[in-house]
């Protein structure tokens, strides 16, 4: 690790901006501080270097990469009520108002992991049709146990098989892909179809950045779901005909917190197919990015993004 401690904050060089799994993992990072150390006034701002844009990790203290790993892994490794209650969110709404209502009873102020958690997952109200009682669910949501690749069962993997070296790889070294599965399919290079590839694809082990997915993880608080007339919203996501599902995020340039990080996500305009930029610079966001979500046989994957 060459990350120096700086009163400027810590660079997470290894985070790009521009990919939706670094986007998350970021945020991820933020709030993962703010819980573990709560009286440290944790920030995030971005810094464009080397063309691209990389987090820097603000705090009340200075501190090394490795503070930061010692920091995090307690919080990382701990498994979670959210990841035990199924291993995927093919779900009936009884059975997930239940799980919601045990969530809510054990929400603490000091302590709401698993109601954040279950509130980003999806929402009982809405079943997916008159015939399908299961809930319509996140759209950060990318598989459901085809390929015995399971959204929440991966979940529970990471947390079990994330070591400190990986966050080390993820968050201040250029990206190897050198881990084994499991991936949660917000890196655009998880989309492995054929037509991208110089050769068939299905027998090639999949290679990802195991600490990036673990940290991404926890940004799904972050996103958290809202039943609207029909259909299921999620924070950071519009659909318009023609384009599908899309995921918005902004980059900025001031140190912010976990809140303010919060309700900038929520931002009507970023959803807007232009948003204007003036009135977005004026909160301190320089770049606003967008990914489209795509399925591919029984898979989501989400595509390079394009900054608006």
């Amino acid at each position: 690790m060459t990350a120096n401690k700086s009163s400027s904050g810590l660079l997470l060089n290894g985070l790009d901006g521009s990919n939706p799994l670094g986007f998350l993992a970021a945020i991820g990072t933020l709030r993962i501080a703010t819980e573990a150390n709560s009286s440290t006034n944790w920030r995030i701002s971005w810094k464009e270097q080397g063309g691209h844009w990389s987090p820097v990790l603000l705090g009340d203290i200075a501190l090394t990469a490795d503070d930061l790993i010692e920091l995090l892994m307690p919080a990382l490794t701990e498994m979670k009520d959210a990841f035990k209650f199924a291993n995927d969110l093919t779900i009936n709404c009884e059975e997930f108002r239940q799980v919601a209502q045990s969530a809510s009873n054990a929400a603490v102020l000091t302590d709401r992991h698993y109601a954040d958690f279950i509130a980003a997952f999806g929402c009982d109200s809405l079943p997916i049709s008159a015939k399908d009682s299961r809930i319509q669910d996140t759209a950060l949501r990318t598989m459901s146990g085809a390929g015995h690749q399971h959204f929440i069962g991966s979940m529970r993997e990471l947390v079990e098989c994330t070591k400190s070296d990986h966050l080390s790889a993820s968050l201040f070294e250029v990206w190897q892909y050198s881990d084994p599965k499991p991936s949660m399919r917000w890196d655009p290079l998880d989309d492995r179809r054929y037509a991208l590839r110089w050769k068939e694809p299905s027998g090639d082990p999949v290679r990802t950045m195991r600490g990036a997915n673990r940290l991404a993880v926890e940004a799904l608080p972050l996103f958290p779901t809202a039943p609207g007339e029909r259909h299921l919203h999620t924070t950071g996501f519009s659909q318009r005909r023609g384009e599908g599902v899309l995921f918005s995020w902004p980059i900025w340039e001031g140190a912010l917190g976990i809140e303010v990080v919060r309700s900038l996500l929520s931002l009507a305009e970023l959803q807007k197919p232009l948003p204007d930029r003036k009135s977005l610079l004026a909160l301190g966001v320089v770049e606003v990015y967008r990914s489209q979500r795509i399925t591919r046989d029984k898979y989501r994957n989400f595509t390079q993004a394009v900054p608006i």
